[in-house]
């Protein structure tokens, strides 16, 4: 028998029935009153996730004022992005084998010191680089760690609500980020904004103290001792699995197809006659406010509701916003279909992270949670360059209908497998 074979014959852990949907509701005020361990992760991830967001403000500023090159600033965000998530496996495979408290603690602090190094030295763009891909690889590690951990925390039922709270407050952080950002940067320079980063990065580690520790659990007894081994049977495990199958390629397809929003806002609202710089920002920010809300909904509503109709859902209304986003007449009409497209973001992100903390037994976690989103970064990259030269070819409006049309094709096709998926299951 393969390793994914035995992998998959192992018995699920507790909080891993296919697509369980409970009905009974609880706040999520109250489970995080109540449930101390998470309390912890989600004050870890909020803390980070405002020094993550206010740190890449200050380095772009400061990228900008040194090179005056827009060419420095991609490369910049390259190294703080894309190039990490090709190390998404490798990662994930980290967390599985190690304690996922130590690692997520140990990732914070070598962040914490990584951005003391880039704060007191600011150096040449080179080395700048070198040192926030390595703080972005540190970062990597973090985010597998940190999703396989939430159902040790919390019960199955709960999980939706869990993963709401978290991806609330995350995304609130990385709306405050900037606005701190902006407001520091007048009184304390970059240096003093990247010190005030590193410091978020020890606060999270010193919440990440209140959970109890996360050994790694072997899948099965005949496991790969090796990294490489470890990581085929993550990815197999994935890929061998047909209702996780499903939801890779569908979220992955979605990000594909509608990755480049950002880009194409920006010149749908420069070519919209009576608009102006003020337009863009406000284009861009419905997405992050459609976010925060439909984070906040979906915390509210607590355990009901199914996760794949949820996941979707959120593919169709996600994909929906940016095909409206191109029948629109004015800014105003799409900023309020944006913010749509945000609560759907919200609803694909929460039902696919449950539906693999309920799929993948606790010991694959990792492995399947740095496979999945590192995958996606690789999307998002093909989707920049790909809706790029669509933009060039054709213009803003049309590269949303398309877009947003195959979209909404691919959520509906993801919906035809998982409904045989569910009857075989």
């Amino acid at each position: 028998m393969t390793d994914v074979g035995a992998a998959a014959q192992q018995p699920r852990q507790p909080g891993q029935a296919t697509f369980d949907t409970g009905r009974e509701h609880n706040g999520v005020s109250r489970l995080l009153r109540r449930n101390r361990p998470l309390r912890g992760l989600f004050a870890a991830r909020c803390v980070s996730s405002t020094g993550d967001s206010l740190s890449l403000v200050a380095l772009m500023l400061h990228v900008a004022d040194t090179t005056g090159q827009g060419l420095a600033i991609a490369l910049l965000l390259l190294a703080g992005d894309f190039a990490p998530s090709l190390l998404g496996t490798f990662a994930g495979a980290i967390s599985d084998r190690f304690d996922r408290r130590r690692v997520m603690i140990f990732c914070e602090v070598g962040q914490a010191v990584t951005m003391l190094v880039i704060a007191l030295w600011l150096p040449a763009l080179p080395i700048l680089l070198a040192l926030v891909a390595a703080r972005a690889v540190t970062g990597q590690v973090f985010m597998p760690a940190s999703r396989a951990a939430v159902p040790a925390l919390v019960t199955d039922r709960d999980l939706p609500v869990a993963n709401s709270a978290i991806g609330f407050g995350t995304n609130a952080a990385e709306v405050a980020g900037p606005l701190a950002a902006a407001a520091l940067l007048p009184l304390v320079s970059t240096r003093g904004v990247l010190l005030v980063d590193a410091a978020t990065f020890l606060l999270s580690a010193l919440f990440l103290l209140r959970l109890k520790p996360l050994p790694g659990q072997s899948v099965t007894g005949d496991e790969p001792g090796g990294l490489f081994g470890q990581v085929r049977l993550g990815i197999g495990y994935l890929l061998a699995n047909r209702a996780l199958l499903m939801i890779f390629i569908g979220f992955g397809a979605t990000v594909t197809f509608n990755g480049i929003d950002d880009v194409a806002l920006i010149l749908f609202a420069t070519e919209t006659p009576g608009t102006g710089d003020g337009a863009v920002g406000l284009l861009l920010a419905a997405v992050g406010i459609g976010l925060v809300v439909g984070y906040a909904l979906l915390a509210r509503a607590g355990r009901s509701g199914s996760m794949p109709l949820l996941l979707v859902g959120g593919f169709f209304v996600s994909s929906a916003g940016n095909f409206l986003t191109g029948l629109a007449w004015a800014v105003g009409a799409a900023f309020a279909v944006q913010a749509v497209r945000g609560l759907g973001i919200a609803a694909m992100d929460v039902a696919a992270n449950t539906l693999l903390q309920r799929l993948v037994p606790a010991g694959l976690l990792g492995r399947v949670f740095g496979s999945f989103y590192g995958a996606i970064g690789v999307a998002a990259a093909t989707s920049y360059l790909a809706g790029g030269l669509l933009l060039d070819a054709t213009s803003p409006r049309t590269t949303f209908l398309l877009a947003g049309g195959a979209g909404m094709l691919t959520a509906l096709l993801v919906a035809l497998g998982l409904s045989t998926t569910g009857k075989a299951t």
